[in-house]
């Protein structure tokens, strides 16, 4: 089955590299959307929903610990797998994203495999 992606990152080459990597990982895609920051990820979701989300957790405007809080806060999309991508070195951050219900988590720069290793069992 084809996956409806949406990838939110505030740099559009990370943007295409995620998207790339998820190619390399021979997940099926079917429509990729894309975002810069948390705001343009809530409207795209009200404009097509979606199986996953990758997101950056540093970005302008709204975060992605925000974003989260948002998708899980919302019946629709509360159980849409969400990967955050990170370049934070502390774990306060992506333990945070755990605590708030992140599927899981890749650091930058990361790998095909990384990426396939997360979803693996999501889906």
């Amino acid at each position: 089955m084809p996956l409806d992606v949406l990838i939110v990152d505030d740099s559009a080459a990370i943007r295409k590299v995620v998207q790339r990597m998820l190619n390399q990982a021979q997940v099926p895609l079917g429509k990729v959307l894309e975002a810069g920051d948390g705001v343009e990820a809530l409207a795209a979701l009200r404009q097509h929903p979606v199986h996953l989300v990758l997101t950056d957790i540093n970005m302008p405007n709204m975060d992605g610990l925000q974003l989260l809080g948002q998708i899980r806060g919302c019946a629709d999309w509360a159980k849409i797998p969400v990967i955050m991508i990170t370049t934070e070195g502390g774990e306060a951050k992506v333990m945070e994203a755990v605590q708030r219900g992140a599927n899981g988590y890749v650091r930058k720069p990361f790998t095909a495999d990384q990426i396939k290793e997360k979803l693996d069992g999501l889906f």
